[in-house]
């Protein structure tokens, strides 16, 4: 048998505003929608050009209020080839990020950037884990 990932949903306060963040952010497209407007609720996936593995932005048209996050949820991770230079990039362009970071003992490969609704995703220099 064999399986694969498809997508991990996450719950958007402001549709229009999420998509523009991972469409400039890290340069993912919105690859299909599925509006279901008698159920007051619209799906957005996007991915990156080569496809694969997709982000699912659920929007419920009655959300008023942030999303509880919770504690148990962690971050999305993304492997880039240059992770000092999309850092630069994402400082100047005003996103919220973490100063570059490291595991114990190793030098530093990642930070994060969050999104408009407070959820954070990894981002990683290919090869480093």
């Amino acid at each position: 048998m064999t399986t694969k990932m498809l997508h991990t949903c996450i719950r958007v306060k402001n549709l229009t505003e999420s998509i523009a963040f991972y469409e400039k952010a890290l340069g993912l497209k919105e690859v299909r929608r599925k509006d279901f407007p008698d159920f007051e609720f619209t799906l957005v996936y996007m991915a990156f050009e080569e496809g694969g593995f997709e982000l699912e932005l659920t929007y419920n048209y009655d959300q008023k209020e942030a999303y509880d996050l919770g504690n148990g949820y962690g971050h999305l991770a993304v492997g880039v080839p240059d992770v000092r230079s999309l850092l630069k990039e994402h400082q100047e362009a005003g996103y919220t990020v973490t100063d570059l970071k490291g595991l114990p003992g190793e030098d530093p490969f990642y930070y994060f950037l969050t999104d408009p609704d407070g959820y954070k995703t990894e981002i990683i220099q290919d090869g480093a884990l």
